[in-house]
């Protein structure tokens, strides 16, 4: 089941990341109606007591993103690692958790219209979104790799030898940004596999994949077979939260000392550690990571 699963988590990502490129550095132009949007966006009536007296937290998740959000295979069961950590902030409030799967425009439209509490939904700290909702604290931390072959790292030493080779992936995503920053050619997928992605790379038709790390990791051990490798150039660090509406900021308060609980007593790990392969993505690396500017590209 996991090699069938992790065939899709490249074009997963370069899907929701399509979405974080686009809300990123953002300017914010609406003014007024911004103001008035946002005064409307803080009237919270399902606030943390009105929760509390429901009995019932009410989530929101992609339930297609394999290993944050998915069907286990044998059950049909919501499970991830996303999943999973919402279970057990809700667990740990004393209360019972409601999931409902949405795409990114449903979650922002039912945060504000109060329809779920929670959803997990990254928002760019820096981005057009950044003051239109609560976020919480991090609950995983990424940063950017790249998958080359394994027997001459496709000449790639540096971030900059990307000029002139062949990226793969999907055209707007932050990789795809990175990428083009440096010159290099661009070769667009659409609902490709991880199979095609790294097979492509393998036999030369393409040089390159730049995509989440830890998503290339489980890629690449699922299919031994491809002779292609994680290279160790890391870029653009990330960090994965979930947001609440504006102004229910109590809610906010209980699910961050929630997760600050999970992550000291280890709990966090724990979970990452199960959908991770072992790896403990709840951790920012210390890393001196180069920081590539696409903003504008």
């Amino acid at each position: 089941m996991k090699k069938r699963m992790t065939r899709l988590l490249i074009v997963f990502a370069g899907v929701l990341l399509v979405l974080a490129a686009c809300s990123g550095n953002t300017p914010n132009t609406d003014g007024e109606n911004e103001a008035d949007n946002a005064s409307e966006e803080t009237n919270v009536t399902r606030d943390w007591e009105a929760i509390q007296e429901s009995g019932v937290l009410k989530a929101a998740t992609d339930g297609t993103y394999y290993p944050n959000s998915y069907h286990d295979e044998a059950t049909n069961e919501l499970t991830g690692f996303e999943v999973e950590i919402l279970r057990e902030i809700a667990n740990r409030l004393g209360l019972e958790i409601e999931f409902t799967e949405m795409g990114v425009d449903g979650m922002l439209t039912s945060l504000n219209s109060e329809q779920i509490d929670i959803s997990a939904l990254g928002i760019d700290r820096d981005g057009e979104n950044a003051n239109k909702y609560n976020y919480t604290s991090p609950y995983k931390y990424s940063f950017g790799a790249m998958v080359v072959r394994e027997s001459d790292d496709s000449g790639i030493e540096t971030l900059e030898d990307l000029e002139g080779k062949k990226a793969a992936g999907a055209a707007t995503t932050s990789y795809m940004k990175v990428a083009r920053h440096f010159g290099a050619e661009e070769v667009i997928y659409d609902n490709a596999t991880n199979d095609q992605y790294l097979w492509d790379v393998a036999n030369g038709r393409t040089d390159v994949v730049l995509n989440d790390y830890y998503g290339q990791v489980m890629a690449t051990d699922a299919l031994p077979e491809i002779p292609v490798k994680v290279h160790d150039i890391f870029y653009n660090p990330s960090e994965t939260n979930f947001a609440i509406k504006l102004g229910n900021d109590e809610l906010t308060d209980k699910v961050n000392e929630e997760l600050e609980a999970m992550r000291e007593d280890g709990t966090l790990t724990e979970i990452s550690q199960e959908f991770y392969n072992g790896e403990d993505v709840s951790e920012q690396k210390d890393y001196d990571f180069t920081e590539v500017d696409v903003s504008d590209e």
